[in-house]
């Protein structure tokens, strides 16, 4: 299988295994979509880590597969192409990518369907696809601009240049830089820290931010009411507030 989903802990791994270069075939992106799905109905998975190895997350698409297809099967194909990714953007989940070597193209625009990004130092990721005379295809021109904003985003789409760890830490494309060796490790605390918190919560305070990107302030805002008021039925915010009066903050433990 070149994508696997392994669960321990209340995490699930999703692991990208196609050597060398992790490239993003039809396959590829197929079966990213199903365990995504499957990430998504698992109630033993309550956070996510994205990874490609300890040598590259993911180079981009098969550009020899990509070379025989015209429009009309690119036409066909490309809105599968974004739902395996919008699967991955829409876990109800934390999910985190843990970005070693290259992620460039597809494998930028994945990264980019994670919430938070933690890279190695060894990490170059950019969206090179003006060099082939295309654009991103995949949500990089949406998603990349609503992280960075739309003139950085449109640098590095315009340019395809590539960018190292330490730029794109400035660029807010990730969200913490540490050893090459450690990305994994890193990657999986925060998965693990989360995985032990209200899962309903996590879950509401995902959509209300995620649908407040997507559309105006007033319907962000009820959407983020209506969650809130709903989160008073859990059992999962009764002991959290019972926890802080008997306890003091941050001693709850949920189920």
């Amino acid at each position: 299988m070149t994508v696997t989903l392994e669960v321990a802990d209340g995490v699930g791994t999703l692991r990208l295994d196609r050597p060398p270069m992790n490239a993003l075939d039809v396959a590829t992106q197929d079966r990213l979509r199903e365990l995504a799905e499957e990430a998504t109905r698992r109630e033993d998975v309550r956070a996510v880590v994205i990874y490609g190895g300890e040598k590259v997350f993911a180079a981009g698409a098969d550009i020899k597969e990509m070379q025989v297809m015209d429009h009309a099967a690119m036409v066909l194909r490309a809105r599968a192409l974004q739902d395996s990714f919008t699967a991955v953007a829409r876990i109800p989940k934390p999910v985190v990518a843990a970005v070693t070597g290259y992620a460039l193209g597809g494998g930028c625009e994945l990264a980019l369907c994670a919430d938070y990004r933690i890279a190695g130092e060894n990490a170059k990721l950019g969206q090179p696809e003006i060099l082939l005379g295309l654009i991103p295809g995949a949500g990089g021109t949406q998603r990349l601009s609503r992280l960075i904003g739309p003139s950085k985003a449109k640098d590095l789409i315009f340019t395809g240049r590539q960018v190292k760890a330490d730029e794109a830490l400035t660029l807010g494309l990730v969200d913490r830089v540490v050893p090459a060796g450690e990305v994994y490790e890193a990657a999986h605390a925060w998965a693990a820290r989360l995985a032990k918190g209200p899962a309903i919560a996590l879950r509401a305070a995902k959509e209300s931010v995620d649908t407040g990107l997507e559309t105006d302030i007033e319907t962000g805002l009820a959407v983020e009411r209506n969650w809130f008021a709903g989160l008073f039925a859990t059992e999962d915010r009764e002991r959290g507030v019972r926890s802080f009066v008997e306890e003091g903050p941050g001693k709850a433990k949920f189920l």
